[in-house]
């Protein structure tokens, strides 16, 4: 079991300090699923929209022109405070900015037109309670756009990389893998409409510079990727010059799940 208060305490504690980070991060505020999410969710200017664990923003800020209003929510004030200032400074005039756990949304039953979650949910502790919560805030027909990295299905590939996530960032509770995510969906009644695996490459340096907390947590991260297996450098695509790891690529899933 996962203590729940000492994970989320972990989390508002390292992105609190590595707030800004997130919202310059190139794969953040530039992912072409950040397109693609409009392109999805086709939203118009009746939708009422949330984003949970909004980190920078970038998802919040690029439905703002085509919603009548979103819900900008985080885990840590701080977070979310840089958000708001990212949004304002782009001119984001119909958001509002609510301090919110994932698992506990402090809003209505079907409350929002379309949710949405990226590249968050392998922070939270209950997976299954922050799917159950995205169902009550939803209207029905509601949308539900999900992002975030995936885990092989392979139960050692698996346990991999959530090692390597967990040492280059204490906050990391677990990557799941689709088919978790899919059962995790239906459960609550969703129906995934569209849904893409792809490959993310990370360049390593960076990658670990934006959340490891020590140089020990990054030369640790660096060499379980160095000397990994055969196997598992192939999976991950890891790519190493001169005995040092340049980068290496995980999964992202993208979903797009209705209510019904």
């Amino acid at each position: 079991m996962h203590d729940k208060h000492a994970i989320k305490q972990h989390v508002q504690a390292q992105f609190g300090q590595n707030a800004e980070k997130y919202v310059s991060s190139p794969g953040h505020a530039h992912g072409s699923d950040l397109a693609l999410a409009v392109e999805w969710l086709q939203p118009t200017s009746h939708d009422v929209a949330l984003d949970i664990a909004t980190g920078g923003g970038h998802v919040a800020k690029t439905l703002a022109p085509f919603v009548h209003s979103v819900t900008v929510t985080d885990l840590t004030e701080n977070m979310l405070e840089t958000a708001r200032n990212h949004l304002t400074e782009s001119g984001v005039q119909n958001a509002q900015y609510v301090l919110a756990d994932a698992e506990e949304l402090p809003f209505l039953h079907h409350s929002f037109d379309i949710v949405t979650c990226r590249i968050a949910p392998h922070h939270f502790p209950h997976p299954d309670a922050f799917i159950r919560e995205v169902a009550r805030v939803l209207r029905p027909n509601g949308r539900f756009l999900l992002i975030d990295n995936v885990a092989p299905d392979d139960k050692s590939l698996a346990d991999f990389v959530n090692l390597v996530e967990t040492i280059r960032d204490p906050s990391h509770v677990e990557c799941l893998s689709v088919i978790q995510w899919r059962r995790l969906l239906e459960e609550q009644g969703f129906t995934i409409t569209q849904d893409n695996v792809r490959k993310k490459t990370y360049l390593l340096q960076s990658w670990v510079d934006r959340m490891a907390p020590t140089d020990a947590h990054r030369l640790a991260v660096s060499s379980m990727l160095l000397h990994a297996p055969l196997d598992i450098k192939k999976d991950f695509e890891v790519v190493i010059q001169d005995e040092t790891v340049l980068s290496f690529a995980t999964n992202e899933w993208i979903a797009l799940a209705k209510k019904p």
